[in-house]
């Protein structure tokens, strides 16, 4: 296996350094057949793995049924890809319509995370309903797992120089030579129409584009935190961490997408996809919330489907778990009495 220097070089405006960023991890042979491996789909397997162990570990926790999840994960899995297809491909069906045969072409790009999401929530209620699942609860797991994945991936952007925004003045801003190409090809996205030397204008004015990668990547670490809190302390149905994560990142997602030059759009309109449903889907999140904590407060009772309690409900975890010692110690006594006995 050898290591290549297929890089660019990145810069941000309020920090003196040049950045070498490689899109490729590793280049090597099978034999006669060259492979390649990028730095986007090893950042995405990770993400993926540090989400799938985090759900394992809740799981675990709540006593949910280990081999289940791998089922629902699988499946959930399948049915977020299909979806993330799906979903780029139908607004992008003017082009797709006359290129059928690269529908199927996930390799070449072209996923979209919300029909991820809504693909994934699809094939995970069916599994739950045929495994029998609290299908809540799992929506909870999810919604603090996607944050984990989601953050995560999103330097897997950076490695592809891709999903950045438009151009900003503020030290946070970065540039590079791939970067400058794409807006040479698209220069009505920057207002630089009419320009000659685009490169050249750039330089001239050094100009930055918002690394909007990175401010979805700190969102989604900020907003799994958010979870976490309510999760050990503040967790009063099943669903709630669910709600949460629709209202944060539907919000958060709102506001970058609208730096972005890179959006889907509504036909020949100026909406854009991922807004729209964004500013939706946390709104919808908020009402349902709101009317759950009501009818919550109104109404308290003990989480049902998993054995975990926050603070100020029936029983904590920590009394449960002192509990199950308690009980263990007793049989071991009494296992040792009769030892003692038999002699």
């Amino acid at each position: 296996m050898e290591w290549f220097a297929d890089s660019a070089q990145v810069v941000f405006g309020g920090i003196d350094k040049v950045f070498d960023v490689s899109s490729v991890f590793c280049e090597f042979y099978i034999g006669s057949e060259f492979v390649q491996i990028r730095w986007y789909g090893v950042i995405i397997a990770l993400g993926f793995t540090l989400a799938a162990l985090f759900g394992g570990r809740i799981a675990y926790t709540w006593r949910i049924s280990l081999s289940k999840m791998v089922d629902v994960l699988i499946y959930g899995s399948l049915g977020g890809i299909i979806g993330a297809r799906a979903y780029y491909v139908i607004f992008e069906w003017d082009y797709y319509s006359e290129h059928l045969g690269e529908i199927i072409a996930i390799w070449n790009g072209g996923l979209a995370i919300y029909g991820g999401i809504i693909g994934g929530i699809i094939a995970g209620y069916i599994t739950s309903k045929v495994l029998k699942l609290n299908f809540l609860n799992l929506l909870d797991l999810v919604g603090m797992s996607l944050l984990i994945g989601q953050g995560i991936g999103r330097w897997g952007n950076y490695a592809n120089q891709e999903a950045f925004g438009t151009f900003t003045n503020g030290d946070y801003g970065m540039m590079s030579d791939k970067i400058v190409r794409y807006i040479s090809r698209n220069p009505s996205k920057f207002g630089l129409e009419g320009v000659s030397d685009v490169a050249a204008h750039i330089e001239e004015n050094k100009l930055f584009v918002h690394p909007t990668f990175f401010y979805e990547f700190a969102s989604c670490m900020l907003g799994f935190l958010v979870l976490y809190i309510i999760l050990k302390k503040f967790r009063k149905f099943s669903g709630q961490l669910f709600l949460c994560y629709g209202i944060w990142y539907g919000t958060e997602r709102a506001i970058v997408e609208g730096l972005r030059t890179d959006s889907l759009y509504i036909g020949n309109t100026d909406l854009r996809v991922s807004q729209v449903l964004s500013v939706a889907i946390a709104a919808v999140c908020l009402v349902i919330l709101v009317i759950n904590l009501i009818r919550v407060k109104k109404n308290p009772k003990p989480i049902e489907g998993v054995d975990y309690f926050p603070e100020g409900s029936a029983k904590t975890l920590k009394e449960r778990k002192a509990e199950r010692t308690a009980r263990l110690a007793e049989t071991a006594a009494s296992k040792t009495e009769k030892d003692v006995e038999n002699g």
